[in-house]
């Protein structure tokens, strides 16, 4: 087992990374009214900021700030996830460990986060979201994919409509690794 902790800042910005188990399902985009509706109870209930996000069939990213004095992401995605699992029927295949436990198997236990250190590292985590469904090759233009807080910020004039022009144009290297 390795010896990671998070970094519980209050009031912080973070990006996530969280996970189906089951990696070949589409759950998140073919339930999505489902997952919004668990989004939305649990700001009613823990409020924070959702700076970016974007939904994909099998996972999610996201950027969230914090309230003041508020450090507390984890039950945040804890209530997330079980909003989310209990909207959708049974079904899924159920490890031995999680039946144990009561649990359901549609997400994965654990979830990426990094805590954002500066105004570069927040641009850079917002423009990693945006440009991911055509990184997946989901859609070859950011605009073109529905589920995506890039829609709010050309809105808000913050990208262009245009933002990362066609897929052809990247070159096929988004800042992950292969």
């Amino acid at each position: 087992m390795t010896g990671y902790r998070r970094n519980f800042i209050a009031g912080g910005s973070f990006f996530f990374t969280v996970n189906l188990a089951e990696r070949r399902l589409r759950l998140l985009t073919q339930h999505i009214d489902e997952l919004r509706n668990a989004f939305r109870e649990t700001r009613r209930r823990h409020p924070f900021t959702i700076d970016a996000m974007v939904v994909l069939p099998d996972h999610l990213h996201a950027v969230w700030t914090l309230p003041e004095g508020d450090a507390d992401f984890a039950t945040r995605w804890r209530l997330i996830k079980s909003a989310f699992s209990r909207s959708l029927p049974d079904g899924e295949r159920i490890s031995d460990s999680r039946a144990a436990r009561g649990e359901r198997g549609i997400w994965q236990r654990r979830y990426w986060e990094h805590t954002i250190r500066d105004q570069s590292d927040f641009a850079r985590h917002v423009d990693y979201i945006h440009i991911n469904p055509v990184k997946h090759g989901l859609v070859p233009q950011v605009r073109e994919w529905p589920y995506s807080s890039f829609h709010r910020m050309v809105r808000l004039g913050i990208y262009p409509e245009d933002w990362a022009g066609d897929v052809g144009d990247q070159g096929g290297e988004f800042g992950e690794r292969p």
